[in-house]
């Protein structure tokens, strides 16, 4: 016979939390929200070879994680897995791209001779989108200085394109210039000091290293979060399959990624448990894989026990997502992530080692994040949030007169990811396990994350809790009923603003 659960499964929509106490020293500014990503052994006081400074990642999804949305993610402190299903030569390019977006000394991939014409400064502004141009002996990127030339030193439709580089250009004996070897911080100091827009880092043959530009020290400035790997580069994430992984994998270590993630709508599996077997034996222990996704205690152990880096969680509750109607299966995401993250709790007590867990999906609201995290979850992973933004890959369109976004989802006929729902036998799609949708326009990401991490920092503060682990050990949460629900959002009246964002 079947086995039945007792209780039904709940959603994050049917829980509140219940205030602590909030002392002095608990308020937002001293609130952090750093957070591990993959497993390390805790009981053995070790950290965490990778940590993420907000709990947020963006789903493994064509619509949702490109490069762009990765940098723009990185900046705020969380992690872009880029998506799968595209060739393996088109992924590793986007994480490549994302390595080499900024890494603090840059090396310039915009070059010209001296003798070359404007209208080839004007061509390379145009194809890079950098303004900036070393102007090097052979117009190589480490050819010998002779000067810089931006987009502010000539006027275009007041000159004449077909003038040389040479007469434009600050010439090498006005610039100022920082020898090979000089720090990150050394180099700052110069172009504050010397009030100039980049340095220029030369050997002692006067040859091109690279560049340091001030835009990223107020990059700095203003995402005091950004998550940078040891070179001073952003970290990135990716998603791969059950089936190409033995050829994609080192296609992307080749390319710098950071952390990998098997990406499947079921993760309790022989095909997982393999994939990670050869992973970390063919190319190595400390290739960061996380693995999913799950919805129970057996789940999570069994991927644990087979090497998952991290494990997520979620069967059915993306927006997008019709698994559910469609095969029958799946949890409610906050009885799933509960009983999960006891899981989790338990192979720590047992093992010392302890595996970080990401709730993916059933995120209606900013609350929900609190709730998942409250629940035991390290970091949440988010679709229909970050489709929302202008950083993600898709098309913004007015539809009944109002700003939208497409978003579709992996099991969808758009996207086609048959990968992500193999169950072993022949390659293809039986039938879709996803829609293709509209999302309202949201803006900026920069402006939507740091409005929904301040409702999780002052909600953390209302509970007494200053970390994250610290909110999962004085949380005190309690089932809620519709009618408490309908009281909990505006009624009675008549509302005049309708633009508050969730």
């Amino acid at each position: 016979m079947a086995y039945f659960y007792e209780e039904p499964s709940h959603t994050f929509g049917e829980y509140l939390l219940i205030p602590g106490y909030t002392s002095a020293d608990c308020i937002p500014d001293n609130v952090s929200l750093k957070t591990p990503v993959v497993r390390y052994n805790k009981k053995a006081g070790e950290k965490s070879d990778l940590y993420m400074n907000i709990p947020m990642v963006s789903a493994v999804m064509q619509s949702v994680s490109d490069d762009k949305m990765a940098i723009a993610l990185a900046k705020e402190g969380g992690i872009s897995f880029i998506y799968g299903s595209q060739t393996i030569e088109n992924q590793a390019a986007m994480v490549a791209r994302v390595k080499s977006y900024k890494a603090g000394f840059v090396t310039s991939d915009s070059n010209i001779r001296p003798d070359g014409t404007l209208k080839e400064v004007v061509a390379l502004i145009e194809k890079t989108g950098h303004s900036t141009i070393a102007v090097t002996d052979d117009g190589t990127s480490h050819g010998k200085l002779e000067g810089i030339i931006t987009e502010r030193d000539f006027r275009v439709g007041y000159v004449s394109l077909d003038s040389l580089v040479k007469d434009y250009m600050t010439p090498f004996s006005e610039l100022i210039t920082g020898k090979d070897g000089i720090s990150l911080s050394e180099a700052n100091e110069l172009i504050w000091s010397h009030k100039v827009n980049q340095l220029p880092i030369i050997d002692n043959d006067g040859h091109l290293i690279s560049l340091v530009f001030r835009k990223d020290f107020d990059n700095h400035e203003t995402y005091p979060n950004e998550l940078l790997d040891s070179n001073h580069r952003y970290i990135v994430g990716a998603g791969i399959n059950t089936r190409d992984y033995m050829e994609r994998v080192p296609a992307l270590l080749d390319a710098g990624v950071d952390v990998l993630c098997l990406d499947s709508s079921e993760g309790y599996s022989e095909w997982q448990a393999r994939a990670l077997h050869d992973i970390h034996e063919k190319f190595g222990a400390n290739v960061k894989v996380g693995a999913g996704n799950v919805v129970d205690r057996d789940g999570f152990m069994f991927l644990a026990e087979n090497g998952a880096d991290f494990v997520k969680i979620g069967i059915g509750g993306g927006s997008i997502c019709i698994t559910r109607e469609q095969k029958g299966i799946g949890r409610g995401q906050a009885t799933a992530t509960i009983e999960v993250a006891k899981a989790r709790d338990e192979y720590y007590a047992k093992t010392g080692i302890y595996v970080p867990i990401c709730s993916d999906g059933g995120i209606v609201h900013d609350y929900h994040i609190t709730l998942a995290l409250a629940m035991g979850a390290d970091f949440v992973m988010l679709g229909r949030y970050f489709a929302r933004f202008d950083e993600s890959p898709t098309n913004k369109l007015i539809v009944n007169g109002n700003y939208v976004k497409e978003y579709w989802g992996e099991g969808s006929n758009r996207a086609r990811n048959w990968q992500r729902y193999d169950l072993g036998g022949k390659k293809g799609m039986a039938f879709e396990e996803g829609v293709d949708s509209y999302v309202p326009y949201a803006g900026r990401l920069h402006d939507g994350v740091s409005t929904s991490m301040s409702k999780v920092i002052h909600t953390m503060c209302n509970c007494g809790a200053l970390t994250i682990s610290e909110l999962q050990e004085k949380a005190k949460l309690t089932l809620v009923s519709q009618t408490t629900i309908n009281e909990g959002s505006a009624h009675d009246v008549v509302v005049k603003n309708t633009s508050i964002r969730s």
